[in-house]
């Protein structure tokens, strides 16, 4: 972690082969629901690249859908047949966790789902998503920490810090509000004896330093969960998903997945986005199965910053678009559904006349699960987490 760390760089590298953990201001260790309060729990999953909506949730009932998309177009019947939802949506087989979770009502799908933003920049887009502006270029804070921010101090509410997972955090997590980081380590991981005598040294010269080292490499033991750590998206799902699931660990968390852009060979039951969907799937059910204990308070949200053009282009793949999907899951979600108000793929339809036109917006969902999950008003959602957004309305019924 980079951005909020007052380390000096060479410190930092040491801390980093311990497990490259940092925490930013006091974090509070005793603030615990109160009896019969639930305990929430929301992870954000951000996927960088674009997301392609229409391969990830195709839906199959549109009869431009099959025409749009040749040699990637998923299908009801075959070998790598879709996994049916509701009779005119249908899963990419590589998502059996949500599939299943779908099937007991603790996942639903939001489609034709964006933000406010309409250009096809990454760097814009992915800002837009992440700091919850109106437009890019305000990135002194994100959106969830705001929310982390907004949460009233007291009893009865989740402790006030957040999770960020990754060597640099999030934008969306980064603002005023304490912030965790914890990052699986990329270099060789220090001995256990090493990191006894670094510590045992800096006791002795640095003694700030020193509960920093202590509070990560006890941080690091946890997420780790045990002497092997798993490796790819799974690994680091589970390390996350360990460190909220303890009792006084951070209710609010943020991770990020890069390489969701799709120009080229994109594939469709197979390939290089079912492998992607598929990695997504093993951090759906790392979370599901470390978080059981807490899974009837825990809401799961993955965005990305926009999805992928309705027609394949010549590589096989699909260019920068706009509409997309967006994944809610969790024993706290009313799932079981599709939330759609589908605008068709036919030519007249799609949004410059080459993309799944949006017509539902990712901030009033997750101002839902906020509202619900926490009790934030209608008012401060609009004017503190996503400023300027007063007129949009949370959508409601998100949460159990």
């Amino acid at each position: 972690m980079t951005a909020s760390c007052n380390v000096p760089p060479s410190r930092r590298a040491i801390l980093g082969t311990a497990g490259a953990l940092f925490a930013w201001g006091a974090i509070p260790r005793t603030a615990y629901a109160a009896p019969g309060a639930r305990d929430a729990r929301l992870v954000v999953v951000i996927l960088r690249g674009g997301l392609d909506g229409l391969s990830a949730v195709a839906p199959l009932g549109d009869p431009a859908y099959a025409d749009l998309r040749p040699g990637i177009a998923l299908t009801r019947d075959g070998p790598a047949a879709a996994l049916p939802l509701d009779g005119f949506f249908a899963l990419h087989p590589a998502l059996p966790t949500f599939a299943r979770l779908y099937a007991a009502r603790q996942a639903l799908v939001v489609h034709a789902a964006a933000t406010g933003y309409r250009e096809r920049s990454h760097f814009d887009g992915q800002d837009v998503l992440e700091s919850g502006q109106p437009s890019p270029g305000h990135t002194a804070s994100g959106w969830l920490n705001r929310l982390v921010a907004a949460l009233p101090a007291g009893e009865g509410i989740p402790p006030r810090t957040a999770l960020g997972v990754g060597v640099v955090p999030p934008l969306i997590l980064r603002g005023p509000a304490p912030v965790l980081g914890w990052a699986p380590p990329r270099l060789p991981r220090a001995s256990d004896e090493l990191a006894r005598r670094v510590l045992g040294l800096y006791q002795a010269r640095d003694p700030a330093l020193a509960a920093s080292l202590a509070h990560g490499l006890d941080t690091d033991a946890l997420a780790k969960g045990g002497p092997k750590a798993a490796g790819g998206l799974r690994g680091i799902a589970e390390g996350a998903a360990r460190l909220i699931a303890a009792d006084d660990g951070p209710r609010i968390a943020a991770l990020a997945l890069d390489g969701w852009d799709t120009h080229a060979d994109e594939g469709g039951a197979t390939g290089r986005l079912a492998g992607l969907l598929g990695g997504l799937d093993g951090v759906f059910s790392a979370f599901a199965e470390i978080l059981a204990p807490r899974w009837s308070d825990t809401a799961i949200l993955v965005v990305t910053e926009f999805g992928r053009t309705a027609r394949v282009n010549g590589t096989t793949g699909t260019d920068h678009g706009t509409g997309t999907v967006a994944f809610l899951l969790g024993g706290a979600v009313r799932g079981g559904r599709v939330l759609a108000d589908w605008p068709g793929l036919a030519p007249a339809q799609l949004h410059e006349g080459r993309d799944l036109a949006p017509t539902l917006d990712v901030r009033a969902v997750a101002k839902g699960m906020a509202a619900d999950l926490f009790g934030l008003s209608p008012a401060i959602l609009g004017r503190s987490v996503f400023p300027g957004t007063e007129a949009l309305r949370p959508v409601g019924g998100l949460v159990v």
